[in-house]
């Protein structure tokens, strides 16, 4: 079989398992399993692939009709430019997020240390300290799994010297001092939601990551009225919330009367996406 018959079977059985993005699902899949580029299909439809490739590539067609998202198959995602390895353990990362360091690096200065709340692959932080210099990040995570790939990831980004992991249940231990910033994308899903959700969330992705609790709140809470033991004066915070949690994780910060400039950011979509503050 060559290349272009070869993509385009993939395509028609993830059409018919009714994924939404059939065409470029296929591809991707095609190119991580013959080490081409989208040129190819263009340059070199009548490209052979060996029975080898093609076995591989229906294996990963298999497996995206069960709805396992293209970035657990391949192993990896691209994010602010950069490529995160991914495993089952962690969240895939996702474009809105990047509002989030985008936001984050508006007010990062050079030597600044930055403290990441639920790090997961570890693509928040990280990524704040690849486009920073002297910054230095801790990483916390209650998942070891995932502070594993998190630490694969600072090692293979050429991070490693500036960042440190810590398994916890999201603050770490008082005696790692003061940060300038702090970020995180804590669970905030409500329980009775995640089975509403996607396959591709509810059944692969880690239930721990997802599940913020019956009002989809706890993280916030808790960062709301710890945080302060963490962060010098004038230090901000800058969480990913869900759509509909602006309203409520702004009460949450303004109750505890010691943060300022409070902002929500919107995603690319227009939906609340980032809370902003200032700690006193």
């Amino acid at each position: 079989m060559n290349y272009k018959h070869c993509l385009e079977n993939g395509t028609d059985n993830l059409k018919r398992a009714g994924i939404t993005e059939a065409k470029l699902d296929a591809r991707l899949l095609l190119e991580y399993i013959c080490k081409t580029d989208h040129s190819t299909l263009f340059a070199h439809p009548d490209r052979p692939v060996s029975e080898e490739e093609e076995k591989l590539y229906n294996e990963f067609i298999e497996r995206r009709i069960k709805r396992e998202p293209v970035a657990y198959i391949l192993g990896s995602m691209d994010f602010m430019g950069l490529t995160f390895d991914v495993s089952k353990s962690v969240l895939i990362p996702e474009q809105d997020t990047e509002i989030l360091v985008e936001e984050a690096l508006r007010f990062c200065e050079d030597k600044m240390r930055v403290l990441d709340l639920c790090t997961g692959s570890g693509c928040i932080g990280l990524s704040i300290l690849n486009f920073t210099n002297e910054t230095k990040v801790l990483c916390t995570d209650i998942s070891e799994e995932a502070l594993e790939v998190a630490k694969g990831n600072a090692a293979k980004l050429g991070l490693g010297e500036r960042s440190e992991f810590i398994k916890t249940d999201l603050f770490p231990d008082k005696t790692v001092g003061k940060f300038d910033i702090l970020v995180s994308n804590p669970p905030y899903i409500r329980t009775d939601v995640i089975e509403s959700l996607a396959p591709e969330v509810k059944d692969y992705e880690p239930r721990l990551a997802l599940d913020g609790s019956e009002d989809g709140l706890v993280f916030y809470r808790r960062i709301a009225e710890n945080v302060g033991e963490y962060l010098y004066a004038g230090a901000y915070v800058f969480l990913e919330i869900g759509y509909d949690q602006a309203d409520c994780v702004k009460e949450l910060l303004e109750k505890e009367s010691k943060y300022h400039d409070i902002e929500v950011i919107k995603d690319y979509g227009g939906n609340d996406r980032v809370i902003r503050a200032c700690y006193y």
